[in-house]
C-alpha cells in the first residue's frame, strides 16, 4: 500500500529516518515498511537484527552531529519522499548541575542535527516541487517539567523552527509536521537520559531528583505507547491535511489540550 503524499507517484514512496536503533525510530521504521514503503533506516551504530530483511529496506549510518556523515548518508540514500527526525537524546539534571558540555551535546544533536537533515533534504523536495519532513519534538514542550530544563529548551527551539520554516517551504509544496510524543516508559530514551547525568549531579538537589525519579515510576498515569508515534508520524507523512502539531500518546493528548499552568511562586 502506498499512501498519498502532496502530489500522486506511481512508485512506492521512501521515507528516511533517524535514530531507527530503537524506540519511536525502529517501530515507525517497521511500520512503513509493513506498509508497502521503502524504508531508508538509519543508526549510529550499525545493526543488522533489529528490522525484518526486505528488499524495500536500507539501513545506513548517521551520526546528525556530523556534517560529513550527514552528506554521505543522503546522497547514499538518494530520491526520497518524506524525512523523519527522530533521533535525539534526553538528560534529566538541574541546570545548576550540567556542564556546558552536555548542554551543547543535546543542542548539537536534537536542534542542530534537525535543522541540518532538514536542510540536505531541501534541495531534491524543492526541485521535484514535493517533500515532507516530520520532526519528532515531545510533549514537555507543552507542560514545563523539572530536571528537563535544557533538554526542553533543544525541543521548543524545533517546534519554533519546524513552523517556521514551513511558511517558506509551503509555496514550494513542502510540508512540515511536528509530532510530540509523552512519557514513554517502554522505550530506553529515559534510561539513557539518566546515566548521561552527572553522576555527581548536585546535592543540593539530591532529594529533589529522588522525588522526581519516582513520579516518572507511576504506574497510573497515562502513557505513550512506541506505536502511538509511528501513526502520527505515520499520519503526518501521508495526510497532506494533517495539523502542523500532532501530540502522540494519551497524556501528550491530553496535555495539547490543557491549558498552560502558571509559574510557581516564589
Amino acid at each position: 500500500m502506498t499512501a498519498s503524499l502532496n502530489a500522486p507517484t506511481t512508485t512506492p514512496s521512501t521515507v528516511l529516518i533517524t535514530g531507527c536503533s530503537s524506540g519511536f525510530g525502529l517501530e515507525t521504521a517497521r511500520l512503513f515498511l509493513a506498509r508497502g514503503w521503502h524504508v531508508v533506516a538509519t543508526l549510529r551504530q550499525m545493526r543488522d537484527d533489529l528490522l525484518p530483511a526486505s528488499e524495500r529496506l536500507r539501513l545506513l549510518p548517521l551520526d546528525a552531529t556530523d556534517p560529513d556523515s550527514i552528506r554521505a548518508c543522503v546522497a547514499e540514500a538518494g530520491p526520497i519522499d518524506a524525512l523523519v527526525n527522530n533521533a535525539g537524546i534526553g538528560l534529566l539534571a538541574p541546570l545548576e548541575g550540567m556542564t556546558m558540555d552536555q548542554a551543547r551535546e543535546l543542542f548539537e544533536t536534537n536542534t542542530l542535527g534537525t535543522l541540518a537533515m532538514t536542510q540536505a533534504v531541501l534541495p531534491q523536495f524543492r526541485q521535484r516541487g514535493r517533500g515532507v519532513v516530520v520532526n519528532v519534538s515531545s510533549s514537555v514542550t507543552l507542560k514545563p517539567l523539572p530536571l528537563l530544563s535544557v533538554y526542553t529548551a533543544s525541543k521548543a527551539a524545533v517546534n519554533a523552527f519546524t513552523e517556521s520554516v514551513a511558511l517558506e517551504l509551503a509555496p514550494l509544496g513542502v510540508r512540515l509536521h511536528l509530532v510530540l510524543p509523552g512519557r514513554a516508559p517502554a522505550t530506553a530514551f529515559g534510561d539513557n537520559a539518566r546515566r548521561r547525568m552527572a553522576p555527581e549531579s548536585h546535592p543540593a538537589y539530591a532529594a529533589f531528583q529522588a522525588e522526581v525519579f519516582a513520579g516518572l515510576r507511576d504506574t497510573q498515569t497515562p502513557v505513550t505507547e512506541v506505536a502511538d508515534v509511528a501513526e502520527a508520524v505515520w499520519r503526518a507523512v501521508t495526510d497532506p491535511g494533517a495539523p502542523l502539531r500532532l501530540p502522540a500518546g494519551a497524556d501528550a493528548v491530553a496535555l495539547a489540550g490543557a491549558p498552560v499552568s502558571a509559574p510557581p511562586s516564589a
